[in-house]
């Protein structure tokens, strides 16, 4: 433990050597996170040590890439339960980070049901054996009651649509949307960066937008109380679901195109197909798609960007990054080479994205973005609409009571 309060205290004092904020503006940031609603649109909750020995043994016996994959996975999202260490840096890194609600990254990038199922079956478990001090959340409500309790919770995403695949009818390939919402999932991702029976992704160069088959599933999450995620959807994909969609629809975790030309931020047409339908765009942690130094002032000159063009009832914030809290010791894992996955469409120049965090920005600094927000002169109105109150406003407009 004292490793990881090191390190959170390190990436603190980075963010405040760039921040520079007044003392007055440090306690007003404090008071204000503490007492708010804060809900990450789109992020990971603490993860576990992988176990080196247990994904050693399976290579060792001859596993399938994607049985190691799923068994890395397994440790990392449930170690949390039954180690004792891990469990205690697990309560450590949320409490310090001060959210109150993460929409929770629960489904594979992908569409099929199977393949979906694991990692909402990891926290979902996760839930169930932690409810003293973590709970999976069903209503905006129990986000309320979490917040009311000193508790934390998970409001579950899917990075993609579950649909059956075997296209005999509309209505059997639409029902499986239905069936992830009863089992927790309240947010999806219509595209993961590829083109797919729904639409286009953001990867593609091609941007053909909705297909028809999507406009039917934009209307059927309407209809079961989904939100609409086109994060990572293309820009034309995105402004025909805001176009069909009845209710809010969301880029959970992005960033503004006309600060960083990046194709997986979103132009202002697009932001603005998504105001229109009372939805947000919640501005992301990764440093490719901030631009700039890449690090905290930069994360906030997207949210200024958006306040100034749009207003502070249509930007959030999801930090698309995972908590500290991993050590070294997955460095000399050594994996069997593996193809590029399928919903990886990354051009091979923008794969280094993924590597590195800015250190201002770690998930630990969530009451610094408040802080941040202070600093930028913001009301604290619209401070608390920015860290969780446009989220849940959208949450209460699109579940079906």
């Amino acid at each position: 433990m004292n490793k990881i309060k090191e390190e959170v205290e390190q990436y603190r004092n980075i963010a405040l050597n760039i921040l520079k904020p007044t003392k007055l503006e440090l306690e007003q940031g404090f008071e204000l996170h503490r007492n708010s609603i804060v809900i990450d649109a789109y992020g990971f909750a603490p993860r576990a040590n992988i176990n080196i020995r247990e994904i050693q043994k399976m290579i060792k016996a001859g596993g399938s890439y994607s049985e190691i994959k799923d068994l890395k996975e397994k440790i990392i999202m449930t170690g949390v339960v039954k180690n004792r260490e891990e469990k205690e840096k697990f309560r450590y890194i949320f409490d310090t980070s001060g959210v109150t609600c993460i929409f929770q990254n629960a489904g594979e990038e992908h569409s099929s049901p199977l393949r979906m199922l694991k990692r909402l079956a990891h926290y979902t478990y996760v839930c169930d054996k932690m409810g003293d001090f973590l709970k999976n959340a069903l209503t905006p409500e129990d986000i309320l009651e979490a917040k009311k309790s000193s508790k934390h919770c998970l409001y579950f995403s899917c990075n993609g649509v579950p649909l059956l695949q075997q296209w005999q009818s509309t209505e059997e390939e639409l029902s499986f949307i239905e069936i992830f919402y009863e089992l927790g999932c309240r947010m999806m991702h219509l595209t993961y960066n590829r083109r797919n029976m729904i639409g286009d992704g953001c990867g593609e160069l091609s941007d053909a937008g909705l297909s028809d088959f999507g406009k039917m599933v934009v209307k059927q999450m309407n209809r079961v109380g989904v939100i609409v995620d086109v994060a990572h959807s293309g820009w034309q994909t995105s402004i025909d679901a805001a176009k069909i969609s009845s209710k809010p629809i969301v880029a959970s975790h992005s960033g503004c195109f006309s600060i960083t030309k990046h194709y997986r931020n979103k132009t202002d047409k697009v932001i603005k197909s998504i105001t229109d339908t009372g939805g947000y765009i919640g501005i992301c942690c990764i440093p490719k798609f901030l631009g700039g130094e890449g690090n905290i002032n930069s994360f906030l000159d997207h949210i200024d960007y958006v306040v100034k063009k749009f207003g502070a009832d249509y930007v959030a914030i999801g930090t698309d990054v995972a908590p500290p809290g991993e050590d070294g010791e997955k460095k000399s894992l050594r994996l069997p080479p593996s193809r590029i996955p399928w919903e990886s469409l990354w051009p091979p120049a923008e794969t280094d994205f993924l590597k590195n965090v800015e250190k201002s920005l770690m998930w630990t600094n969530w009451p610094l973005f408040t802080v941040g927000l202070c600093k930028r002169g913001y009301s604290d109105k619209d401070i608390k609409k920015i860290i969780g109150g446009n989220v849940m406003r959208v949450a209460k407009t699109v579940l079906n009571k």
